[in-house]
């Protein structure tokens, strides 16, 4: 792969990968339940993603436009895998630990690896296999001495592979869809599902539908714009560009992020084992990149 195509993508994965590590802080803050809260990171995503899309349409190439049944179908499907993704996640937190879920929801890049190989065809060296390897142990590493895998938490723990299997879904979905359609398409059209979804999951958890401050609102504000707008589409464009599965494990560089927002803002410690981890998890991501073969997606 060259350098020029590799290095830009690979920029905007890790950009996209900064942004969504956000995450985590925003729904610990806010004031309104989980899944409410991804609805609102939707809702208001969603008039700048469909005005950039509409300016997209007024250029002089205009990206595709969706028309049929499979069209829709296919952002709409997209959509429903973010849902059931980030509804999973959050549920599986009241089952199990957060590292438990962190960590098995964040074993996503072996499914992508294993679907890729059967849909996309894509074919791995030792060297990437090697890095993938890396990045799942330094994430064991940056969970650390928080994982408690017992009976007690055996559904939780089952529920956090079930995301990861999802995750891997919505993963493999942008993909396709970005051998079709522009980062702005698939974000506009996919968000017009995924907010009513969040927002249906909500209601039947029984979460608190409103926030009760201006700075609640704050919050939501900024999690579309720094998780959503940016993270999500950055990581979208990038998918375009790289193989599935290598975009898989470069986004482990999340909970790093995570972790360390965690540390700076909520007083979540950091030991030697975590930030041996996160150094582990970027040598992984190095190795699996350095040695990928093949050529790069066509540009969009």
């Amino acid at each position: 792969m060259s350098d020029s195509f590799f290095r830009l993508p690979l920029a905007a994965l890790l950009a996209g990968a900064t942004g969504i590590g956000f995450a985590p802080l925003f729904v610990r803050l806010s004031e309104v339940g989980p899944s409410m809260t991804a609805a609102y990171r939707v809702l208001f995503a969603l008039p700048l993603l469909w005005a950039w899309l509409n300016i997209e349409q007024r250029g002089a190439e205009a990206s595709p436009r969706p028309a049929t049944a499979k069209d829709f179908a296919g952002l709409a499907v997209c959509g429903l895998f973010f849902v059931a993704d980030l509804a999973l996640w959050h549920w599986s937190l009241h089952m199990t630990t957060v590292a438990n879920s962190t960590l098995l929801a964040n074993f996503a890049p072996i499914f992508v690896a294993i679907a890729a190989r059967l849909i996309l065809g894509e074919r791995y060296t030792r060297g990437f296999v090697l890095g993938m390897i890396l990045a799942l142990a330094g994430a064991v590493m940056l969970v650390g001495r928080s994982l408690q895998f017992n009976t007690q938490h055996l559904w939780g723990d089952a529920l956090s592979l079930v995301t990861a299997v999802f995750y891997a879904g919505y993963l493999l979905s942008v993909k396709l869809l970005r051998s079709r359609w522009s980062v702005a398409t698939i974000m506009a059209w996919s968000g017009l599902v995924s907010a009513p979804g969040f927002a249906v999951v909500g209601w039947l958890s029984g979460e608190r539908m409103l926030p009760v401050a201006a700075h609640g609102w704050l919050l939501l504000v900024l999690l579309a714009l720094i998780c959503h707008v940016a993270g999500q589409c950055l990581i979208a464009f990038g998918l375009g560009h790289l193989p599935a599965s290598f975009s898989a494990v470069s986004l482990l560089w999340q909970p790093v992020v995570a972790a360390l927002l965690g540390w700076a803002f909520l007083r979540e410690p950091l030991g030697l084992l975590q930030v041996a981890g996160g150094i582990v998890i970027l040598v992984g991501i190095a190795v699996a990149g350095g040695l990928w073969p093949g050529q790069p997606a066509k540009p969009r």
